[in-house]
C-alpha cells in the first residue's frame, strides 16, 4: 500500500511498542523517525495515565498529543497538561466493585488518580503488573477514592483475567466500560470511554480520518481502537481475541512487530 494512505500511526505501548523491559528497540525507533520524515504522525495510545507515560514520551522525543488512560485523558506532552480528561465517578465505581466481589469473592484494586500528577494508588494485596511503575500503597480501601480517579484496576487471586473481565461485565452494567489491557490488569473506566473515543477525539484535532490511520495493539482493550481506525495491526503476542478482529498479525513486541509493518509502509530501505 502506498505510504501516503496513513498518516497517523496509533500505537499501543505495553506489549506492543515496548519490549518487555520497558525500552523500545532502535530498530523501532528508526521505523518511526522514517514516518516523521514522511509526515505521518505517531500518536500514543495507552491505557497507562499520564503521568505514567511522561518519561516515555520524552524519551520518543513526543511533543504531541498522546491518548491515555484508556482514552479517558487526551495529553498535550509538549505543555505538559491535559486538554480532555474523564473521571470515573467513585461512588459508581465502589458500587460496582461491591457487585463484582458479590459474585467472585474478593478482588484487590488500584486507582489511577486523574491529572498530570495523579498518584496510582494501591489497597493492600493488590500486586502491580508492571513492579517498576511507580505506586502508592495504601491501608485501607476508603483510601482509593481520597481525590478524582480515570480508572480502576482489579485483580482476583484465582480466576483468570479473562474470567474476571468477564464477570465485571456481566453486572456491572451501565456503571463503568470495562476492559482488559494486559496480563493481570483488568480495569473499569467511566462508561463509554475506550481507545476509539480517545483515539477519536485526538484524530479529530490533527485533522485526520479514520481511513488515514493504522492502529497497533495486543490486548482486548485495543479492539475498540481496531473498529475505529482503517487497519488494525495485531502483535503475535496478542491476545486471541484480539487477533480475531485484526487485518493483519505482525511479529512480537520482541520481534519489532510494529517496525516490520512501518518499513514495509514507510520504505524498509529508508529506516535500516
Amino acid at each position: 500500500m502506498d505510504r501516503s494512505a496513513y498518516a497517523l500511526i496509533a500505537t499501543d505501548l505495553d506489549g506492543t511498542l515496548l519490549r518487555g523491559d520497558d525500552t523500545v528497540s532502535d530498530r523501532s525507533r528508526a521505523a518511526l523517525a522514517r514516518v516523521a520524515e514522511a509526515g505521518a504522525r505517531h500518536l500514543v495510545v495507552t491505557g497507562r495515565p499520564a503521568p505514567r507515560v511522561r518519561s516515555l514520551l520524552e524519551d520518543l522525543g513526543c511533543t504531541g498529543l498522546a491518548v491515555c488512560g484508556q482514552g479517558a485523558q487526551l495529553y498535550d506532552a509538549g505543555a505538559d497538561r491535559l486538554l480532555w480528561s474523564v473521571t470515573l465517578d467513585r461512588e459508581l465505581a465502589e458500587i460496582a466493585l461491591g457487585k463484582i466481589e458479590a459474585e467472585v469473592g474478593q478482588v484487590y484494586a488500584a486507582v489511577d488518580q486523574d491529572g498530570v500528577d495523579g498518584l496510582t494508588l494501591i489497597e493492600p494485596g493488590y500486586l502491580m503488573p508492571h513492579p517498576t511503575l511507580p505506586a502508592v500503597r495504601i491501608d485501607r480501601r476508603d483510601d482509593l477514592w481520597c481525590a478524582p480517579i480515570s480508572k480502576v484496576l482489579l485483580r482476583h487471586a484465582e480466576l483468570s483475567d479473562d474470567e474476571l473481565a468477564a464477570t465485571a461485565r456481566a453486572v456491572v452494567g451501565s456503571l463503568a466500560t470495562v476492559t482488559m489491557s494486559g496480563p493481570g490488569t483488568v480495569e473499569l473506566q467511566p462508561c463509554g470511554v475506550t481507545k476509539a473515543t480517545g483515539l477519536a477525539l485526538a484524530a479529530a484535532r490533527l485533522g485526520l480520518s479514520p481511513w488515514q490511520t493504522i492502529a497497533f495493539g495486543d490486548m482486548p482493550n485495543d479492539i475498540p481502537m481496531f473498529d475505529w481506525a482503517g487497519r488494525g495491526v495485531a502483535m503475535a503476542n496478542a491476545h486471541p481475541d484480539l487477533k480475531a478482529v485484526a487485518d493483519e498479525v505482525t511479529t512480537s513486541n520482541e520481534d519489532d512487530g510494529i517496525a516490520v509493518v512501518l518499513e514495509r509502509l514507510f520504505s524498509a530501505s529508508a529506516v535500516r
